[in-house]
């Protein structure tokens, strides 16, 4: 689907558009694991403003390949988030459950503001109405794997984003 070039161009093209947006304020970057582990450093070295890193693991998917509703969060952020510029990144937005789930908990920290960036902005199975202030690229339907991206914990490593044929998706 988009090959590591095509990533690491758009990366620097959001790179420069966030610096931009935030020139001038410390931003808090926060990855949310595991998905996002890479496109979150790959977009922290893009970046040519004052940024802070810290990670939360949230997970709807488990081992299948459609959101089960419930988000669990496993791991918070350790730093206070009270007056900061936030920036949320995640790997894929699909259903928009844990994006929804997520925003509400850092708006409850009483963050000054809070952003999404989302490598990959799927549609597909959309159930929340959710926004996603800085897309990679916008998708309309598959299970992708790569950059980060798993299926059942596996694929991570591939540089490039691989649609998965459907044979090997169990929901």
């Amino acid at each position: 689907m988009f090959s590591a070039e095509q990533i690491a161009l758009r990366v620097a093209e959001l790179g420069r558009q966030i610096s931009a947006d935030y020139h001038g304020r410390e931003l808090l970057v926060v990855g949310v694991l595991n998905g996002a582990f890479i496109f979150t450093a790959d977009l922290v070295r893009a970046l040519a403003i004052p940024v802070t890193v810290d990670f939360i693991r949230a997970a709807s998917y488990g081992q299948a390949s459609s959101s089960c509703g419930t988000v669990r969060l496993s791991k918070d952020v350790e730093l206070p988030l009270a007056g900061l510029h936030v920036l949320l990144v995640e790997d894929i937005v699909d259903s928009g459950h844990t994006l929804t789930r997520l925003k509400k908990h850092f708006t409850a920290g009483g963050v000054a503001s809070l952003r999404v960036c989302a490598l990959i902005d799927k549609k597909e199975r959309r159930e929340a109405e959710v926004v996603v202030d800085y897309p990679g690229f916008t998708v309309e339907y598959g299970f992708l794997v790569g950059y980060g991206l798993d299926y059942a914990e596996q694929y991570r490593q591939y540089p490039a984003i691989h649609r998965l044929a459907e044979e090997h998706v169990k929901s």
